[in-house]
């Protein structure tokens, strides 16, 4: 009985000090806007025992409420009452596809795992996935779904889409599957056929499994994110993670078409160069003020650093062993949307309406921090592109107010697309609400 006791005091001690230690962390120094644009401001590392933990509390929206959109915008809801959705697609027809997912259920095997599923719960990310997309449809041309059908349900975590003809490919956490489509339906009741299987072993970190065809509808490029924050779960479980995956329809084989990318989530066609771009989320436990998330031009057979390096060449000591000779090969990125955002939707602004202020550019989806101080994030926003075809400039918000002024968490922007109309659609995982941006 002594020894349980000690045990248990012992267990109240390290629970005491690890609650200490979140309720101060570690805060951001460097001045707002320093942390963004084409030359952000690369800070000396202040590594973390245990990460910052400064999660918002989610209150969601109150009926008539509604996110701040930029002036001379305005904000509406096309859909809600959805289950946490998260990837968007637009069908030829207009129809707008929603994957209303989330992370897969994870074991508790220790400490770690309780506190992260802990932590995801206070995020509201912690809920069973419904593993469905579910189509929405504006057939009265109102600005609202009247239509809200279950599209495709016996989904495993599914995130990206993409229609190739008449095979609507949808990304699982494990496996890329294909569908028949036929425009105007609204459901598929056939059971999908496995295409290739995707990496998804456990912990299955970075879980979510973003899609973008080729223009020409002949490759598919499946955005996979690592299985850990540097590599500590071992770099064999990373095989084929932290990557771009290029898969050929025809051939029916695949190729790693860039890799060092941590979390590559969105991606879009710059159409004016028929360049990929990706926004990626970086490393943790540096401290608030490292490393800037961001936006970047995918080259083929890039590396971008990670686990050894990160923008464009600055070494992470932490990760062992090191690699000192892959700095000159590591490509810099673009663009810095600052420290922490979780940057998650990505398009460019070709079909998009919004007016002058927004063309000829990227409309980014910032999901928002978990772990700086203050938060940062929560919010869409709109980076120029300059006469060389390259991002500029700060980040401009489209729309805001997500956070509330005193840090709670009405909803988190997720993904971002274009709707037939040229409006802006925005899903919200927490609000459970996809957004209308409008003139």
């Amino acid at each position: 009985m002594k020894k349980f006791l000690g045990f248990l005091l012992v267990l109240l001690v390290i629970a005491a000090g690890i609650i200490l230690y979140l309720a101060q962390g570690d805060s951001a120094r460097l001045a707002a806007g320093k942390d963004t644009g084409r030359e952000p401001e690369i800070t000396t590392p202040r590594r973390e025992i245990l990460p910052t933990v400064n999660i918002a509390d989610v209150v969601g929206w109150k009926t008539g409420e509604q996110p701040t959109p930029a002036k001379g915008l305005t904000v509406d809801r096309f859909a809600e009452g959805l289950s946490h959705p998260r990837a968007l697609h637009r069908l030829p027809n207009g129809d707008i596809l929603v994957a209303e997912t989330a992370s897969p259920t994870r074991p508790v095997e220790g400490v770690r795992d309780w506190l992260t599923n802990f932590f995801m719960g206070k995020a509201g990310a912690n809920i069973p996935s419904s593993n469905r997309i579910t189509l929405l449809r504006d057939a009265d041309g109102d600005g609202r779904a009247e239509v809200k059908t279950t599209f495709i349900t016996g989904l495993n975590s599914p995130y990206g889409m993409a229609l190739v003809g008449d095979t609507l490919y949808v990304a699982n956490t494990d496996a890329l599957m294909a569908f028949p489509y036929k425009e105007g339906e609204t459901r598929i009741t056939v059971a999908g056929r496995k295409v290739l299987n995707l990496p998804a072993q456990a912990p299955n970190m970075h879980w979510t499994r973003s899609l973008i065809a080729s223009p020409d509808g002949k490759l598919l490029y499946i955005g996979v994110g690592s299985n850990s924050n540097i590599g500590e779960n071992g770099l064999d479980s990373e095989q084929n993670r932290a990557a771009i995956i290029e898969y050929n329809i025809a051939k029916k084989d695949y190729r790693i078409y860039a890799s060092g990318l941590r979390n590559p989530v969105g991606m879009a066609w710059y159409g004016k160069t028929g360049d990929l771009w990706a926004v990626v989320n970086e490393r943790d436990m540096l401290g608030s003020d490292l490393v800037p998330d961001y936006l970047t031009r995918v080259e083929f057979g890039g590396f971008y650093g990670w686990p050894w390096n990160y923008w464009g060449g600055y070494e992470d000591k932490r990760v062992q062993p090191e690699r000192p000779e892959l700095r000159e090969y590591t490509h810099r990125p673009d663009y810095a949307l600052g420290n922490h955002v979780a940057a998650l939707g990505l398009t460019f602004t070709d079909d998009i309406k919004l007016g002058a202020p927004y063309e000829g550019g990227a409309i980014v989806g910032l999901h928002g921090s978990w772990n700086r101080k203050p938060a940062a994030g929560y919010k869409v926003v709109f980076v120029k592109f300059a006469a060389d075809d390259r991002p500029q400039g700060a980040p401009q918000d489209v729309l805001s107010g997500f956070l509330s002024a005193d840090g709670k968490a009405h909803g988190r922007p997720v993904d971002v697309i274009a709707g037939k109309d040229g409006a802006l659609l925005v899903s919200d995982d927490v609000g459970n609400i996809i957004w209308r941006v409008r003139r």
